[in-house]
């Protein structure tokens, strides 16, 4: 199964493959947003890359990784009340899809900024240590229902046959699960968070 290194050399080239078939039918570029915007889950390895990301973002611009914490900050002052989950450990609720912060349209959760987003430039301050997640949004992905689904601002004129043309490495999910589920046991921990929780622990 593959480490943390492996995995995003992995999802990396997984990516920029899709994105080769895509071409310009992807609207992803450094100003779109619409993705970086509502809470959602990522897995302990995002979150220890994440801190791992603001650790070395810190030695070299102390400035920028003192305004992310401050996102983090005010990120984490809206979203607490709602946390469906363990908010001192920041663990998630195993159905906290349910809970109004992920599943309310319109909440505060819908709407919330990634705090890693820079609102001035509309780019990823630890884009380097971006969660998996992150990495693989654009190119279609199938779902559970086997069916293929994409960014709602990509592949709008393309065929079904171009859709199908870029998909993303359909086991790149059971390789990450894979090697969460191998950091987890190394490391003794388990769940979800989010990103806010998780660089609140850096």
């Amino acid at each position: 199964m593959p480490n943390n290194i492996d995995l995003i050399a992995i999802v990396d080239a997984a990516t920029a493959s899709a994105y080769e078939r895509g071409g310009a039918h992807l609207a992803c570029r450094p100003g779109c947003t619409q993705c970086c915007h509502g809470v959602f889950p990522i897995s302990q390895q995002d979150a220890q890359r994440l801190r791992d990301g603001l650790a070395v973002l810190a030695s070299v611009d102390a400035e920028k990784a003192e305004r992310i914490r401050r996102r983090v900050a005010d990120s984490l002052g809206r979203i607490v009340p709602l946390f469906p989950g363990d908010a001192p450990t920041g663990i998630l609720d195993p159905d906290y899809e349910d809970a109004p912060l992920f599943a309310d349209e319109d909440s505060v959760g819908d709407s919330e900024p990634c705090p890693v987003l820079d609102p001035a430039t509309g780019t990823c301050d630890l884009y380097e240590a971006r969660p998996i997640v992150c990495r693989t949004f654009g190119p279609p992905m199938r779902t559970a229902d086997g069916d293929l689904a994409t960014c709602e601002l990509c592949f709008i004129t393309a065929s079904t046959q171009e859709i199908a043309a870029a998909e993303l490495d359909a086991s790149i999910p059971a390789q990450e699960a894979a090697s969460n589920e191998a950091f987890n046991q190394k490391r003794h921990v388990h769940g979800e968070t989010i990103v806010a929780m998780a660089l609140s622990r850096y």
